[in-house]
């Protein structure tokens, strides 16, 4: 990081350590070159504690010099084997991109053949299996988990992954899509250009269209607002479209809430919902098709029970 900024910080570093070790030491020889003479008694320092601890001038005791030292010889001997000097990488070249890259060569090699044998199975087929589960729960709890939550019921403003209700479609080859390439959904701001009235108006036919309580006038004068307005993405009866994910209005799940003041916010001001692509995050490594194909496969199986 210190590279970002200036050539100067490594360099300050480096000779604050360095200062500090041999200051340290020069600080340590400098209070145990005398030693009491034969004969010579302590001197008190004038110092006394609770009426009989006094302060002495003894010599500092060898053992504790000796580890004291020694602190001083290991940490000069670290520094010149590994990275603590700046820029100097050390004698034995260690990084920890390089330590990280070494556990992952290991992993490939250890689950490539793991991961082949599932590779030649259809998605289905691979859902159905307990260890490739076990490897795609797995998985799921460290790259979407963070969203969906750790069972996968999902949160306000992220899919439940557990129910048979999808946005873009719950088919094999759609759920890799999305994971692969991410999913962008916009519902845009239309409260200004329909009124606080009309707004009020078409929440309420969308309530209607779920079974929900609503205002029976206000949802009929909403209908005509709502084919005029919103049936082009959620089609005229409210069935939604997969192919743009527009949610199904008529059923009973709501993504942000189904009350009559959220839906009148949702669509005052609008939604914008953001599925990240993973495919870059699933690494660069041989191994991520086959990652892609368990997770695939562990997400479908979580609506099929």
């Amino acid at each position: 990081m210190s590279d970002f900024t200036s050539s100067f910080w490594p360099l300050y570093i480096s000779i604050i350590t360095l200062v500090s070790i041999v200051g340290t030491w020069v600080f340590l020889k400098s209070q145990t070159t005398r030693k009491l003479a034969a004969g010579e008694k302590p001197t008190l320092m004038e110092h006394t504690w609770d009426g009989d601890l006094q302060d002495l001038n003894n010599p500092l005791p060898r053992w504790w010099l000796g580890l004291f030292y020694s602190t001083m010889v290991f940490a000069l001997v670290y520094l010149a084997l590994w990275p603590g000097l700046g820029n100097f990488a050390g004698v034995l070249g260690w990084t920890s991109k390089g330590e990280y890259e070494a556990e992952v060569k290991a992993a490939e090699a250890k689950f490539q053949p793991v991961y082949a044998g599932f590779m030649k199975q259809d998605i289905a087929t691979v859902a159905a299996n307990p260890e490739a589960r076990a490897i795609g729960r797995n998985l799921f709890l460290t790259y979407c988990s963070q969203c969906h939550g750790s069972d996968a019921a999902g949160a306000k403003g992220f899919p439940n992954l557990t129910d048979h209700d999808w946005l873009y479609g719950g088919d094999p080859d759609t759920i890799k899509t999305t994971i692969a390439e991410g999913r962008g959904g916009v519902m845009p701001p239309i409260g200004a250009a329909l009124g606080e009235q009309k707004t009020k108006d078409v929440a309420n036919y969308v309530l209607s269209l779920s079974g929900r309580k609503h205002d029976a006038t206000r949802a009929a004068a909403g209908k005509t607002i709502f084919a005029e307005n919103c049936a082009a993405c959620h089609m005229p009866g409210g069935t939604g479209m997969q192919a743009m994910g527009a949610p199904n209005l008529t059923d009973k799940v709501w993504l942000y809430g189904g009350s009559e003041a959220t839906i009148i916010e949702t669509i005052t001001k609008g939604r914008n919902g953001m599925m990240p692509a993973m495919t870059q995050t699933l690494g660069t490594t041989s191994n991520k098709e086959a990652k892609l194909h368990l997770l695939t496969a562990y997400v479908y199986g979580l609506s099929q029970k």
